[in-house]
């Protein structure tokens, strides 16, 4: 089994038993339009007959993959149509970025994560040291090179993520050290301060900020809201380097959490000097992505792409985490600058109401997915499971709705870098997101996506959509694309089709970042043949009857330079 991007419907309780062992067969589906039997008269025992019922749509057979919804004309025909029985496709689309952190750290857990689906691995650099982080990377690559010889793939490809801090406020360390925890009591007194003697030395009477100018940029009456707004505090009294505040709504507080100041023009810098010292760091380790903090306009993304140009790493894919209002609204700008984009929930919401988030949402996907770069939607997703086996239902409609919107990826933060079931997570969202994508209208999402393509296009992108074209009307297993700078495999999946892209490639990183893209299952190959591609096809077609999703006979897609071509499994 080839599970860092299969996702099954399988129950939690199997997650550590079936990703090598059991055998998933893609079954074609024949659709069946007459099914539906008359219903036989009855007599009773006086011979009274009686009349048939009128037949019922629950007589209708259950057809995997969600197949009769997929096929309707409709949006409205689509929804009617799914059906709870229906089981989801026997592999997953979506990529699965996981925070690494204490909980995760060592190459046992971490083994275990690739094994449950993730596919990104995200260094948070607001918390630990350069030492600390070095050695967590140094274990997601021994992982995915165990997890690549259980698989007997050389070169598993794990993307790694650099996360900055970013122009962001945070609070400083409790005395207890980084795993402890205070309580702050609703209508008590705490001082916020800039004093560097309580950097390391927080507690309920003193809480240290690291932003020295937020006694310029805040006002008596102003709030200041801490860990994701949990905590609210209303500013009573401005001093030197201090802020008297009043405890608004209070609860357990652990070491630096980030602040927010709703409504303060904040003149922090886009890229810090840790943030620079950060990324040299990634440049020379070879990080696949930068997820870059607090975006707030093309500029600074400009700055990062400068930094990361100045140290031959140009290559590095920047995605932009859109935070706040001010980003929000130059959306475009940052997008036309950017790689991807990161829809970051967390202090979103705090910075802009609650209840106009999910319009930012489905804005910012719709755009990515119209350009056809990727996106990860972000922040508490299945939060709940920090501490507990089972998600909430609304984490599980947010969730899969974060696939139906379009997202390329989705991220879980503290429920792996924390969290008392990890890997247990990861299957949860595996699981989720494979049904969400089940129930995609993909034949009407396609008629939308070209619609929004400018005519005339280029050579590769009419390629793209004439591939996904024929992949739809032809009820196709697996497109095999082989290609050297991973573009082509960018195109078809931006016109998302139903069956899986698999990505040979011959250059590592290109492969490792072709995990941001939906549907894309890349393969390394080393030592392409630009004039003969028969060995890249064959070793494409080969990673598909691994993964189980290809057998003989079925049909797929070859696409390679300017050709595509239909054929067969052999």
């Amino acid at each position: 089994m080839f599970p860092y991007k299969i996702g099954r419907s399988v129950r939690i309780i199997s997650v550590y038993q079936s990703y090598f062992q059991k055998r998933l067969i893609f079954r074609k589906i024949n659709i069946m339009t007459s099914l539906i039997k008359k219903p036989t008269q009855k007599s009773s025992s006086s011979n009274k007959q009686i009349k048939p019922s009128v037949p019922n749509k629950n007589m209708l057979p259950v057809l995997d993959f969600q197949t009769r919804a997929i096929q309707a004309d409709c949006r409205l025909d689509n929804l009617c149509a799914l059906d709870i029985d229906s089981k989801p496709m026997n592999f997953r689309l979506s990529g699965i970025v996981c925070t690494i952190g204490p909980a995760t750290r060592e190459v046992p857990k971490l083994v275990e994560l690739i094994k449950c689906g993730m596919t990104i691995a995200r260094m948070n650099f607001s918390h630990g040291t350069h030492e600390y982080h070095l050695g967590t990377i140094k274990n997601v690559r021994e992982a995915a090179k165990i997890v690549g010889q259980e698989l007997n793939i050389s070169n598993l490809p794990i993307a790694i993520a650099l996360d900055t801090k970013g122009p962001e406020i945070r609070t400083g360390l409790l005395e207890g050290g980084p795993s402890a925890e205070i309580e702050l009591m609703k209508g008590k007194t705490i001082k916020v301060t800039t004093n560097d003697e309580f950097k390391e030395k927080c507690s309920v009477e003193n809480l240290y900020l690291d932003y020295k100018n937020i006694v310029k940029v805040v006002s008596k009456g102003s709030h200041v809201f801490v860990d994701d707004g949990l905590i609210s505090l209303r500013v009573l009294e401005i001093g030197s380097d201090y802020l008297k505040c009043e405890i608004e709504n209070g609860g357990m507080l652990g070491s630096k959490k980030g602040v927010n100041l709703p409504g303060a023009l904040v003149d922090l810098p886009a890229v810090s000097e840790k943030d620079k010292q950060d990324l040299i760091l990634g440049c020379q380790n070879n990080v696949d992505m930068i997820f870059a903090s607090f975006i707030r306009n093309g500029d600074g993304v400009k700055e990062i792409r400068q930094i990361l140009k100045e140290h031959n790493s140009e290559y590095i894919k920047i995605i932009s985490k859109v935070e706040n209002h001010e980003g929000v609204k130059k959306i475009d700008d940052v997008i036309r600058e950017s790689d991807g984009i990161m829809v970051a929930r967390g202090d979103m919401g705090i910075e802009i109401p609650a209840e106009k988030v999910f319009l930012a949402q489905k804005m910012m996907i719709a755009k990515c997915n119209i350009l056809g770069k990727p996106v990860i939607c972000a922040t508490q997703m299945l939060e709940s499971m920090t501490k507990k086996p089972r998600p909430t239902r609304a984490e599980v409609s947010d969730v899969a709705n974060a696939i139906l919107d379009g997202s390329d990826c989705v991220m879980l933060s503290g429920e792996t870098a924390k969290g008392d079931y990890p890997a247990v997570t990861v299957a949860t969202m595996a699981a989720v997101t494979l049904e969400a994508e089940t129930a995609i209208h993909s034949k009407q999402l396609f008629v939308e996506l070209c619609a929004k393509t400018p005519v005339p296009t280029d050579t590769a992108t009419a390629l793209a959509i004439a591939t996904v074209d024929a992949a739809l009307k032809s009820n196709i297993v697996a497109i095999i694309v082989v290609t050297s700078t991973g573009r082509l495999a960018h195109l078809i999946s931006k016109y998302r089709p139903r069956c899986p892209i698999i990505a040979v490639i011959g250059d590592a990183r290109i492969a490792r970042q072709a995990q941001l893209y939906r549907g894309i299952i890349p393969y390394i190959q080393a030592e392409q043949n630009p004039d003969d591609c028969s060995r890249d096809v064959q070793a494409g077609i080969q990673l598909g009857k691994q993964m189980n999703i290809l057998r003989q006979g079925d049909p797929i897609i070859i696409v390679s330079g300017s050709t595509m071509r239909i054929t067969q499994v052999e």
